[in-house]
Order: C-alpha cells, then structure tokens, then sequence
C-alpha cells in the first residue's frame, strides 16, 4: 500500500491510501460520518482491476482535524478536497464512490469542480442533504442526528453510544474484527467535529439533476440510519442514476456483502469508464 499526504481546502493535510497499479482506472472511495479510509478494507480484491485511493477525510482518520466549525461547513473546501486526491495523484477514469456523508463530498466535489474528470459516481447508503435541507423523512432511527450521547465530552457515553450507532449500521452483526475497527476508527473523530459535520447546509439534489455522468445507488432495505427513499430519490433525481436496493442488507453494503459489492462496483465502473472514453 502506498500513503500520500495530499493538500486539500485551504492548505489542509488529507492522508490518502493508493493501492494497484498507478496506470489503472481509478476508484476514489470516501468514506462517510465519523469513519476512517480503513472501512474499506475488504475492497482490498478491487486492485487487481483498479487503482483503489481512499482517503480520511478532513477532521477523520490521520487527516489534519482543525477545531473549527467553518472548516467543515463550507461546500469548496471538501470539493477542494476531492480535486486535490484527484490532480496530485494523477488519477485516471476515476469513478468516486461515496458512502453516507461521502455522497454530500461527491455532490460539492460535482458542485465546485464539475463532472469532467470523473467516470462516474456510486452512491452508498448515501444522503441527499444535510443541515437546513435534511427532512426529517430522510433520516432513520438510528440517525447520528438523533443520538446526543454521540456528540457528547463525556467518554463513557459517548463510547456506548458509538458502539451502540456502529450496530445499528447493519442488518446483522459484522464480523468481531470488523466491527471492533469500525467503532475504533469512529472514536478517533472529536465531539465536535463530529457536530460540525451537520452544521453546514447542502442540498445534492439539484447537483444530481445536472449530473449527465453514469451513476449507480446502492441501498440496504433496511437502513436504519439514511431511509431507503433517500436512495430511491437520489436515483430518480440522477439523470443516468440506476438504482441497486439490496434485501436484508444496513447501511453498510461494502462490509456487509463484500464480494457482491465488489462486483457490482467493478461492473458498473468498467462499464462507466467505457463510455467516458
């Protein structure tokens, strides 16, 4: 695995993972709320067909964590961000796949910089507003937005409600080990970034109505933290979106059902990155 730090928004650090041949088609996975580029491990198949970049993004993970709300309100910096990852490591047919939060990056990466230098996008679980714009049909029962104790100084709760929010993202439990790393690499991220995250207001749909790139969602049927509906209204706002709704499967397809979503990745990506030649 190689490691870069890349130079996002306003001069900050982003420590990005690169995996696979460097002259492959690239997918640029984003992980989502509270979370670490290490989510993605078993995407570790995909590089013997892509090169596989994942980054931590601003506030996560070995990325720099200003304390500062406006750091993480602001629409350019993340799309600032994306363009960094892109241009420094000199991505080629790049497809972005956003989980959660990662599709509010995608939307002000698609916002900010247009849809030229990508393939195509894939939309996991992936929300279509936040802030003012999030409706509260949007938002399941285990919602980060409902929880307090996620956001609290105080660790003992705030360390059983993570435990508790990490569950709730699948149908049914994870793996030990994956799941003891997804509740460690949430635990990195502060109170208040955490909270800042939110603090912004972006609504993706008119984004995704001007997106004329292929797009593929991905949503469980029983994701308790963003609603079904949110992913079949992403795909009915896409221009070029398909929908992929998978039974008994969270908010977590990439972990939950790994070797499916590989290949449903690989194959809509291949097939994006055909047409965009």
């Amino acid at each position: 695995m190689r490691e870069h730090t890349v130079t996002g928004g306003g001069g900050l650090k982003l420590h990005v993972t690169d995996q696979g041949p460097e002259n492959a088609p690239a997918l640029l996975l984003i992980h989502g709320w509270a979370q670490h580029s290490v989510a993605w491990a078993a995407q570790a198949p995909l590089t013997e067909r892509f090169r596989v970049v994942a980054l931590d993004l601003r506030g996560h993970g070995s990325s720099d964590a200003p304390q500062d709300v406006s750091a993480y309100t602001e629409t350019q910096l993340w799309g600032d961000d994306i363009h960094a990852v892109i241009t420094e490591l000199g991505l080629k047919s790049t497809v972005l796949v956003g989980w959660s939060y990662g599709a509010r990056v995608i939307a002000s990466y698609i916002a900010t910089h247009g849809q030229d230098a990508i393939a195509g996008v894939v939309l996991v679980g992936g929300v279509i507003a936040i802030g003012e714009a999030r409706e509260p049909w949007m938002m399941g029962a285990g919602s980060p937005a409902l929880n307090k104790d996620l956001y609290t100084s105080n660790q003992a709760r705030l360390l059983a409600a993570t435990a508790q929010f990490v569950d709730q993202c699948t149908y049914a439990p994870l793996p030990r080990e994956t799941y003891g790393v997804l509740v460690g690499a949430n635990m990195f991220v502060s109170p208040l970034v955490r909270r800042a995250l939110f603090a912004g207001t972006l609504d993706c749909r008119p984004v995704w109505k001007g997106f004329t790139r292929p797009a593929l969602v991905i949503h469980g049927t029983n994701d308790a933290i963003v609603e079904p509906l949110v992913g079949q209204t992403a795909a009915e706002t896409l221009s070029g979106g398909t929908l992929s709704l998978w039974p008994e499967t969270g908010h977590a397809p990439f972990a939950e059902h790994p070797e499916r979503f590989n290949e449903e990745l690989a194959t809509f990506a291949t097939q994006a990155i055909e047409e965009s030649a």
